[in-house]
């Protein structure tokens, strides 16, 4: 009876008050909508669900999460969650603009936020949207310039390539970097990308993966979520060199170089807690860099030289005070 009173709701009295003596309810009820990749994608959505839960603990919000089967799902998802009173829904990826615009659009009082789109670019651009902003390019830069320096030390030609989910921005901001990150540290290097057209599907990035390895690629960077694993795995089986996206993905293994980090889990407690202490402010977007702690570099391979880790510590320097304008575009 306790857990049914906890939960259910009550428009008499004090509000944050259960009818059950001595049980509070949460002032604010936070959800979010995850893309198709959902909850287990070891990267983007997990980071986000990260982030809910710190501000569950920590903020003592209300949490729900809504796992899309398909993009289908995406406006009903928003739409409902909306609807039953959530103070914040929150999509997690580009996919999710459109979806976001009409529920916003259609639901004025209500709040949302969308990863990895830019408030302005929405079709209506709604004033109770906040968008959330990475400078992916600056992660991928860093983890080019290692990726870069780790293929000058293996024998034959200088190759590095990259498997993208979709060619959205997000995408290619990291792709971008991390090609310009590998032509900073060896001049002329050729660098491989292609696209697997899939967040979920392994078996399509590990064949992207595994055509660019039969063309010399020694080090390959996922930038496919879910169906990333599947290129890392390529790496695995062919004895080169990884690199993961968005979280840290170390602890895959050790041929994973690095990872090109993305704090969604940062920007995600950060917009809650502008919520809950009454200073979010919607109608813009928010960009989070090397500066805001919003994007780095993860744990790097213990088989990485020391002049290495020197050499990438000065170029995220540069990078920080401004002297390195990293490319948000492919060449």
């Amino acid at each position: 009876m306790l857990l049914l009173a906890a939960c259910g709701g009550g428009d008499d009295g004090d509000s944050n008050a259960d009818p059950v003596e001595g049980i509070q309810k949460a002032e604010f009820k936070i959800a979010l909508v995850t893309d198709v990749g959902q909850l287990n994608d070891r990267g983007f959505n997990q980071l986000a669900h990260e982030g809910l839960k710190r501000a569950e603990k920590e903020l003592d919000v209300e949490i729900r999460v809504a796992q899309s089967q398909s993009a289908a799902d995406y406006i009903p998802n928003h739409t409902s969650l909306a609807r039953q009173g959530f103070d914040l829904v929150i999509g997690v990826g580009f996919s999710q603009g459109d979806a976001v615009d009409a529920a916003a659009t259609k639901l004025p009082d209500s709040r949302f936020a969308i990863i990895d789109v830019d408030q302005q670019t929405l079709k209506n651009k709604p004033k109770n949207v906040v968008g959330l902003l990475f400078k992916e390019q600056e992660a991928g830069y860093l983890a080019g310039f290692l990726a870069g320096r780790a293929e000058l030390r293996r024998d034959g030609a200088d190759v590095v390539s990259s498997v993208g989910g979709f060619k959205e921005p997000p995408v290619d901001r990291f792709i971008a970097g991390y090609q310009a990150g590998a032509e900073e540290a060896v001049p002329g290097i050729r660098t491989l990308s292609g696209y697997s057209q899939t967040w979920d599907d392994q078996a399509k990035c590990k064949e992207v993966a595994l055509s660019q390895i039969s063309r010399g690629s020694g080090v390959v960077f996922q930038v496919a979520g879910g169906c990333g694993l599947g290129a890392l795995d390529a790496a695995k089986d062919r004895s080169v060199w990884a690199i993961g996206v968005d979280a840290d993905q170390s602890y895959l293994g050790p041929y994973v170089l690095t990872s090109a980090m993305k704090r969604v889990d940062e920007a995600v407690f950060r917009t809650i807690k502008s919520v809950t202490d009454g200073t979010w402010e919607g109608g813009k977007s928010i960009t989070f860099g090397l500066k805001d702690d919003g994007v780095g570099i993860g744990k790097i391979s213990s088989e990485v030289p020391e002049e290495d880790v020197d050499a990438l510590k000065a170029v995220e320097d540069r990078i920080r005070a401004g002297e390195i304008q990293v490319p948000t575009s492919l060449r």
